[in-house]
């Protein structure tokens, strides 16, 4: 029953984002005035995707969890070398006449399987600090290296989330909680260094990473500040938007990016303050209904749902966060809505693998 209402709830999504996508096309130049029309092919190809995986064999895609990652580490190394650059970044392989692929996208679900597969091989070993130690540098380091490459791009959203993923796995396989102490003091004293070369030896940071990390430093600094175009536009259209919003194809102020990082603000214009509530209390029905498959499965299967669901809720937060200028800037989708071949393809991959966990709701 949950599989089902689980591919109605994706089918809503896909109805709701090939109609945001199509008004916002408003907003964008000619090249982009049929996004909507791209949304709708990537939308079929990936329930083609969804229902191969689903109508495998139980578990059938464990087989390949090592292939995939080794795949996925090989594009970001590839991507580096011959991916095209756009707006400052190469993260992307560009296809004639089909369109763009993004490594850092489909890295996601290769990493959630990865980590699965070490933390359910080491389900058994005694909690001692030794064999903990031993858990955290593998997840670590299997976590590190496609960031790194990730942060080469540079990607900053797909390299947080990565460490998301792996930190939420992390605490469902029970990691004692002093090893998430230790984290966040790192965490403290290595932001307390960025932010101090930042401000007070700019020279130094832009020679140690790159002008383009000092960019992204910068559209931080703005959100604090509410400065920025691209931040202020969005408020004042999603501020302005009457109750019920000003309709299709009607936003009244221009911002960038309105099909992919603002779609959230586009809707709020165009579709007002309740339909964006019911979105939000959609997105959080169909997150319900993901852990709720969670609880009812196995440990093996509880890492993949549970990274999962991690990755999910942070693009959430993030995505309609920035929108409305509660956080930074940083580039992440809204899953299921926003315009993007290669992320829709590898949510709609991992809903897949969600649906054959979930077949026949038994618990093995």
């Amino acid at each position: 029953m949950k599989n089902k209402i689980l591919i109605i709830q994706i089918l809503l999504f896909s109805i709701l984002s090939i109609i945001a996508i199509y008004s916002s096309s408003y907003l964008m130049s000619y090249d982009y005035k049929y996004m909507h029309i791209k949304q709708t092919i990537w939308y079929v190809i990936g329930f083609i995707l969804m229902i191969m995986i689903y109508i495998k064999k139980k578990n059938y895609f464990y087989k390949y969890i090592d292939i995939l990652y080794y795949i996925g580490i090989l594009l970001l190394i590839l991507v580096l070398i011959f991916g095209t650059n756009i707006n400052g970044a190469r993260a992307w392989f560009i296809i004639p006449k089909i369109g763009s692929i993004q490594p850092s996208e489909f890295m996601k679900i290769f990493l959630i399987l990865k980590l699965s597969k070490i933390l359910n091989k080491n389900e058994k070993l005694e909690r001692t600090f030794k064999n903990e130690l031993l858990i955290i540098t593998k997840c670590l380091l299997i976590t590190i290296i496609p960031a790194f490459l990730t942060f080469l791009e540079p990607d900053t959203g797909n390299v947080i989330l990565y460490f998301i993923i792996c930190l939420i796995m992390l605490f469902i396989y029970g990691i004692r909680y002093r090893w998430f102490i230790t984290f966040i003091i790192m965490i403290v004293l290595i932001g307390g260094g960025f932010l101090y070369l930042y401000f007070y030896k700019s020279s130094t940071f832009i020679d140690i990473f790159g002008t383009n990390f000092f960019y992204r430093m910068d559209r931080i600094i703005e959100w604090k500040n509410k400065e920025g175009m691209q931040l202020e536009n969005a408020l004042a259209a999603v501020g302005s938007s009457p109750i019920n919003g000003y309709g299709i194809k009607n936003t009244p102020i221009y911002f960038p990016e309105p099909h992919t990082d603002f779609i959230i603000s586009v809707i709020f214009s165009n579709f007002g303050f309740y339909f964006s509530i019911l979105l939000i209390i959609y997105i959080l029905i169909f997150d319900l209904n993901i852990i709720c498959i969670g609880i009812n499965t196995n440990k093996k299967n509880k890492y993949i749902i549970g990274g999962t669901i991690s990755m999910l809720i942070f693009q959430q937060i993030q995505n309609i966060g920035m929108n409305i200028g509660l956080l930074p800037i940083t580039g992440i989708t809204l899953p299921f809505i926003s315009y993007g071949g290669s992320s829709l393809l590898s949510y709609l991959i991992i809903i897949g693998i969600i649906l054959n966990i979930n077949k026949k709701n038994t618990i093995k």
